[in-house]
């Protein structure tokens, strides 16, 4: 069993903790997620089992989509309803101050992770120390946000999507938000949509894992699907065994092959008969390149070697 299932995550458990339950309902050995959503937070969870583990460093780099709740007029020490009140105000907004604020926020903007979050310092999630009462400054990160929507208001809560990339804290952009409407904002509830090219439709309840005690028909992800954004090169089962025992990719073992249309640095995938995948690698040559090369050229690095 080797593949990816997206999990719909309940609220009140920790990305960890789904994990250790998937891995006990279906009784495998490995399992790990592509990214942490808070104990709060609900929604898509991809959960890579046994050798697909290997794909996380692939997935977890995904733009995300969220829907969130933001509770205007109320500052916590974690960005969210679930901790300790700091302070309060009177927050009157107008919709079209919502859409201005809003609108502010889109594209490229620096963010320091909450005090409260499992971003690591010195080995230990930062909460670890928060807890301890240790103040660590950690710099800023750039995150970019790509869209952002008012989908509803009923003040002081309100709601709206959000796309953005990878490492963005919507617990630190609800407080962004406050500030700019002048007072103070914290999360008050959150759902994941999209991971990647993972969907909400897609995803699976720990409830129905239980009840199947298996993967339900047609929510098994193959690790050939999970990467479908990358390009194909397709190999026979000469090659495959040679990139499983760590030869590299060589013109002279692809001469005739059909080649997709690459660019240097692009990541590919190989696969073996329809989607069997044996490895990804990193191109080294754009794809119009490769006729001129020699044929003892390497023409791509492979990053991930796959045994399954």
């Amino acid at each position: 069993m080797n593949g990816v299932i997206i999990v719909d995550k309940p609220e009140g458990r920790t990305s960890y903790d789904v994990v250790r339950e998937v891995r006990e309902i279906l009784n495998v050995k490995k399992a790990g997620h592509t990214g942490t959503l808070d104990p709060m937070a609900t929604g898509v969870l991809p959960v890579c089992i046994n050798e697909a583990t290997k794909l996380v460093q692939f997935l977890s780099g995904d733009s995300k989509d969220y829907q969130a709740t933001m509770l205007l007029g109320v500052e916590t020490d974690t960005l969210d309803i679930e901790g300790q009140v700091l302070s309060t105000c009177e927050l009157s907004v107008r919709e079209e101050d919502m859409e201005e604020a809003l609108k502010n926020c889109l594209g490229t903007m620096k963010q320091i992770p909450p005090r409260y979050s499992a971003v690591k310092f010195q080995g230990k999630a930062l909460y670890h120390w928060a807890r301890r009462g240790i103040s660590v400054e950690l710099p800023a990160r750039t995150v970019e946000i790509h869209r952002l929507t008012l989908l509803s208001m009923q003040v002081p809560y309100v709601t709206f999507f959000v796309s953005c990339s990878k490492g963005t804290y919507i617990r630190s952009l609800c407080a962004d938000l406050g500030e700019r409407l002048g007072g103070k904002a914290c999360l008050a509830g959150l759902r994941r949509t999209r991971s990647g090219r993972f969907m909400e439709g897609e995803a699976v309840s720990l409830e129905e894992l239980r009840d199947h005690r298996a993967v339900p028909e047609g929510r098994w992800i193959s690790m050939a699907e999970a990467l479908s954004d990358y390009s194909s090169i397709h190999v026979d089962e000469d090659i495959a065994a040679k990139l499983k025992d760590g030869c590299q990719p060589f013109m002279e073992d692809f001469h005739g092959n059909n080649m997709p249309s690459l660019a240097m640095g692009d990541m590919v995938r190989f696969i073996l008969g329809r989607e069997t995948l044996v490895a990804v690698g990193e191109m080294l040559y754009a794809s119009k390149e490769l006729p001129a090369l020699n044929m003892k050229e390497r023409f791509a690095r492979i990053v991930r070697v796959f045994n399954h």
